[in-house]
């Protein structure tokens, strides 16, 4: 067997449990798995992550402490369908694969799901395996999603109801623009994906949720009243997190050039723009960025991607093309522009960053509470647009920049900037991150909500062993 993987068979809650970990594709649903696992393993019990679709990166080589196992899957048989469904496709034939994996080893005690891989459930059942949901994403967005099975075929698709307001119970109203970004087509392969998923996720015995109480009471007091899913009970919601990467650099030690010119930078001087792991904007969005921050006068890092080529791909940016002519010789010293890729983690905790352009993916959010950075949103995918709502409306952890929908003016740029960076909103937004971080850290610490949270879990997993 491999590291951290033996186990006994099933005893008391004292003693050590194995779990399986089962990722969805994609490198933004691995992420926080092996968050989750790093957490399992300190608290003495043994993680194995079984990866359908491995990133270009080797997870192994930057976690050598945890155990993955390569499902081989065939490719989707629908080569020209959404990604989605493709996605979903792979998933359901990992199934034979997953069984083996299953069967294969000495004792499971339980199978952590992501969102996505609903398929799952079917093997747990057949070989009398817990599972449970791990969600990677905000306790709102789990109340919105359990929901959307019942809601979505009353309404039109979300994209004919532009600005008009999506009401989900026990949720703030959110625009149906800013619904999930691929569901806004009803009819479509991947919303009918989607809500396939969603009405599944009940079918597990419970899930663990990347977040923590005090940040998202509105969102767990609809999931425990059980408003979000009629007609059937609401599983157990266990808000375990925050579980974010701790910015510890690898093995090598190597420090990135952008860390050591943070390092030359005075203390929240910095603002910080990066859009995860798809995030690309036109070229014309682009160049109203690079003169929005130019006009701010404020300090900057910003991690640029070339926009997409027509196949998806992002070629290598050419900055001096990219950006406005004699933008990157006239910001010099106090802007620094990175191709591609930073590492966030870092850069986030980084004492010269004072502020986070974010594409509000939840595992930047996390990261950004963690280290009381306040947030200027622009969502671009996904559930973004809804993470927004979230964060600026009820967590009042950020504020947004107007016009993401189509183009973002430099003027908007420089304006969000400006007041996070100089005047009394921002100074209020950055004491409410304080706060927020404070209460994270408190959560995470032994009698804190998350920490509880994990051992009523363990409980519940103890009851359905015996």
């Amino acid at each position: 067997m491999e590291a951290g993987v033996e186990a006994p068979g099933r005893g008391s809650m004292g003693e050590k449990k194995t779990f399986v970990l089962y990722p969805s594709l994609g490198v933004g649903h691995l992420i926080p798995m092996v968050e989750l696992a790093k957490h399992l393993l300190r608290r003495g019990h043994g993680a194995l992550i079984a990866v359908v679709d491995p990133p270009d990166a080797d997870p192994a080589s930057a976690n050598p402490a945890i155990a993955f196992r390569l499902l081989p899957a065939p490719a989707s048989p629908d080569a020209g369908a959404h990604p989605v469904k493709r996605s979903h496709d792979t998933l359901a034939l990992a199934n034979p694969a997953l069984r083996d994996l299953l069967r294969s080893l000495p004792a499971v005690d339980a199978l952590l799901l992501d969102m996505f891989c609903v398929d799952a459930l079917d093997v747990a059942a057949e070989l009398g395996v817990p599972s449970y949901f791990f969600f990677a994403s905000a306790a709102g967005d789990l109340a919105v999603f359990l929901n959307l099975p019942h809601l979505y075929p009353t309404l039109p698709s979300f994209r004919e109801m532009g600005r008009t307001l999506v009401r989900c119970p026990g949720m703030p109203p959110i625009r149906a623009l800013d619904m999930v970004m691929t569901m806004q087509d009803k009819e479509s392969d991947q919303t009918k994906v989607r809500l396939y998923q969603f009405k599944r996720i009940p079918e597990g015995s419970g899930v663990l949720v990347n977040s923590f109480d005090w940040l998202e009471p509105r969102a767990l007091k609809a999931l425990e009243d059980g408003v979000c899913v009629p007609g059937r009970p609401t599983p157990r919601v266990y808000c375990i997190g925050p579980l974010v990467n701790n910015g510890k650099t690898g093995e090598n030690g190597e420090t990135h050039e952008c860390l050591a010119w943070l390092d030359t930078q005075p203390e929240r001087s910095v603002v910080f723009l990066c859009f995860g792991s798809k995030g690309a904007f036109s070229g014309a969005q682009l160049q109203e960025i690079a003169r929005g921050l130019e006009s701010s006068g404020h300090r900057f890092l910003w991690a640029v991607r070339s926009p997409p080529d027509e196949h998806g791909q992002f070629p290598e940016p050419d900055l001096e093309r990219l950006l406005p002519v004699g933008f990157l010789e006239r910001t010099r010293g106090r802007g620094m522009v990175v191709k591609n890729w930073v590492p966030q983690a870092e850069v986030v905790q980084h004492e010269a960053v004072g502020a986070f352009v974010t594409h509000c993916g939840w595992n930047s959010a996390l990261e950004a509470i963690m280290s009381g950075l306040p947030m200027i949103c622009w969502p671009l995918y996904a559930e973004q647009g809804m993470n927004k709502v979230f964060m600026v409306e009820e967590m009042k952890i950020a504020v947004e920049l107007q016009g993401y929908e189509e183009l973002v003016r430099a003027e908007e740029v420089e304006a969000k900037v400006r007041l996070v960076m100089e005047t009394q909103e921002g100074k209020i937004l950055r004491e409410r991150l304080t706060v927020a971080r404070e209460k994270a850290l408190e959560a995470t610490k032994e009698g804190g909500s998350s920490e509880v949270a994990f051992a009523e879990f363990l409980r519940d997993l103890e009851k359905k062993s015996s």
